[in-house]
């Protein structure tokens, strides 16, 4: 079965149920964590009644400075929405690790972003290294993925559609929500993974809810077309894809053939005045929650709840 893990302040916990128990481990780093896994099972084991996990504050449970990379449109649910038809080449791109923030931590908008956007996403933390060349089969994923978390992969989307930059719209500080646990898995409980079921609301509202079912290009597969040209070592990070039900949305064949005849500064001007009316775009006051977990509850990622506030 697979076990949760809390990083606080204070160190590392083992999360029993509603109450969390100190792991004896020197790691500061996600990736020194996973190079002590006896100290882990100890806790694990513990008797002891340990601390209530209401009464802790959670950290992201992966550490930075680590690479952090996502794949774009791996979702079949997300590929329709986007206006995606046929067939869709993986691809990946890199955010700063500087991105990452705590499970409870506030989604800072920018002052010059007006279309925040979220995405929910399974986070892959690598337990070893994965050097250039490598292939992995499904069977080999225990050796490469340790854990698995909650992120959110918060997107400023006139940033990333202007300027076609995703490293930026997707880099900003608190833009990579991750946690609250790193859950560490066993060798069988990979053959769950397709029955992971990942959710998001905002403000009570569900947006976004699918099964990794959907996904396109699934962990090995994606490890191995990543391996081709980028080296990932243990603690690095990576975000799967998102499902449909963002806040953007392709424009309906009509209005995109139209604007594809306009010059860049007035199509995208149109673009947005009627993006401003929809409103599933983040605002100020608003509150994320997500979650990713079986039907049965033997893998469960915990609750991800992250209010959105402007840039002081």
């Amino acid at each position: 079965m697979s076990t949760n893990v809390l990083r606080t302040a204070d160190g590392w916990w083992v999360v029993r149920g509603d109450r969390a128990l100190p792991i004896e481990t020197k790691a500061v780093t996600t990736a020194e964590l996973l190079a002590d896994r006896p100290a882990v099972r100890e806790a694990a084991a513990s008797g002891e009644p340990g601390t209530p996990v209401a009464d802790l504050v959670a950290l992201s449970p992966v550490t930075t400075p680590c690479r952090v990379v996502a794949q774009m449109v791996n979702y079949r649910s997300h590929a329709r929405d986007s206006g995606f038809k046929g067939d869709i080449p993986p691809a990946f791109f890199r955010k700063a690790s500087g991105s990452v923030s705590g499970p409870g931590d506030a989604v800072v908008r920018p002052s010059h972003v007006k279309f925040l956007d979220y995405e929910i996403e399974l986070g892959l933390v690598m337990g070893a290294p994965l050097p250039v060349g490598t292939v992995v089969e499904e069977r080999d994923l225990p050796s490469y993925v340790a854990g698995l978390v909650i992120t959110n992969d918060v997107s400023a989307r006139e940033v990333q559609l202007t300027k076609t930059q995703f490293y930026e719209s997707k880099s900003y500080p608190t833009f990579t929500p991750t946690g609250p646990y790193l859950t560490l898995l066993e060798p069988e409980d990979f053959a769950h993974l397709l029955d992971l079921r990942l959710k998001l609301s905002v403000n009570g509202e569900l947006r976004q809810d699918r099964t990794l079912a959907d996904m396109i290009v699934r962990p090995a597969q994606a490890l191995t077309l990543l391996a081709r040209f980028q080296t990932l070592d243990a603690g690095d990070l990576l975000l799967t894809g998102t499902p449909g039900g963002t806040a953007l949305k392709a424009p309906p064949k009509a209005v995109e053939k139209i604007g594809a005849l306009l010059p860049p500064s007035v199509k995208w001007k149109a673009f947005f005045k009627s993006q401003a009316k929809n409103p599933h775009y983040l605002h100020t006051g608003d509150v994320i929650t997500a979650t990713i977990a079986t039907p049965d509850g033997r893998i469960d990622l915990g609750e991800q709840r992250t209010p959105v506030a402007d840039a002081k």
